[in-house]
């Protein structure tokens, strides 16, 4: 089975639970995952969700700290299959939709975006500015994919975590990674007059 090595950063928008359940996913199934998490992201990780980065981290293969912009990840030869940004802060999306790599997330989502490199960004914004929206359309004429954290409601969520988890599901799913994370659509048994 070939290796998969997957990059994910978590920024500081609000739902971080998005970044944490991904990692735990991926670690699940067998993936080598790099991590990293912007200052904000730090302190959302510890008010969402209590975890500390210590307890995150065993969940990945290595840890890098944001500001490290000599990372062996940073380098379009370091090889990677796939980068993924969520949940992915506006000002995160603003510098990799300018090209200014100022971060290290900031920079690996640069170097997937030149290497031809698959690019997940989870935005988690309402509501979304010109700005905002301008960016996301330049990224995804980039060839990124913008999987906006706006989970359905047909499979009936019962708790929060059904919700989460549907958006973790469509993340796997851009990966190609079999998952049932979610109940699938398959068409609807009630009548709409």
């Amino acid at each position: 089975m070939k290796e998969r090595n997957i990059f994910l950063g978590i920024t500081g928008a609000s739902g971080v639970i998005y970044g944490v359940n991904i990692l735990k996913e991926l670690h699940k199934k067998g993936c080598k995952t790099y991590l990293s998490i912007s200052e904000w992201g730090k302190e959302l990780l510890k008010y969402e969700t209590g975890l500390t980065i210590e307890e995150l981290k065993k969940f990945s293969h290595q840890y890098f700290e944001n500001k490290n912009l000599a990372a062996p990840v940073s380098s379009g030869s370091f090889k990677l299959e796939a980068v993924i940004v969520a949940p992915c802060s506006m000002a995160t999306l603003a510098e990799i939709a300018s090209g200014y790599s100022k971060s290290l997330i900031g920079r690996v989502a640069d170097v997937a975006l030149k290497e031809g490199r698959k690019l997940i960004l989870v935005p988690r914004e309402t509501p979304l500015n010109a700005i905002h929206l301008q960016n996301m359309l330049k990224l995804s004429k980039l060839g990124a994919v913008i999987l906006v954290a706006s989970p359905a409601f047909y499979h009936k969520p019962s708790e929060i975590q059904d919700l989460v988890n549907f958006i973790v599901g469509k993340v796997l799913d851009q990966l190609d990674i079999k998952n049932d994370l979610f109940k699938r659509w398959y068409g609807s048994r009630c009548s709409i007059k």
